[in-house]
């Protein structure tokens, strides 16, 4: 099965147990150990934990053997590792904190670029703020 078909089987997996908002980056460009990163959302931990459970009886259907699933105890956040597919299931709450999809899908030259912007703000604010106190007590004499 090409990874093409296991991405669509993890999919349609997510899909069977009504998973929220799948996404499906291609991280290949960022990272060593994996070439894609699905996420999906579940009203609650009961549901993460079907969307996990299914969709690691599809890829051992499939002949995939999971190489790694962690957090089925608490079930807020559940990341079933399929070699080159990492598939990440949250409930709500956490997929809002955490936003794995925006942090993804920055490229190392966006986030240079934040950066940039960012302290470009910062120094147009502080300057801002030195001109709103008014001058500085030295010069007032």
């Amino acid at each position: 099965m090409s990874e093409t078909n296991l991405k669509t089987l993890i999919i349609d997996a997510l899909e069977d147990v009504k998973g929220q908002d799948i996404v499906c980056l291609d991280v290949s460009g960022l990272s060593d150990v994996m070439d894609f990163m699905v996420v999906a959302g579940g009203g609650s931990s009961t549901q993460v934990k079907a969307l996990a459970n299914n969709v690691i009886e599809k890829c051992k259907h499939a002949g995939f053997q999971p190489l790694g699933v962690e957090g089925m105890d608490t079930g807020e956040w559940v990341l079933v590792d399929v070699g080159d597919i990492v598939v990440h299931i949250m409930v709500s709450a956490a997929r809002s904190f955490y936003e794995l999809e925006k942090l993804w899908s920055m490229r190392p030259e966006d986030m240079k670029k934040s950066k940039e912007a960012f302290f470009a703000d910062e120094t147009l604010r502080s300057e801002d703020e030195t001109r709103s106190q008014g001058t500085p007590s030295s010069e007032q004499d």
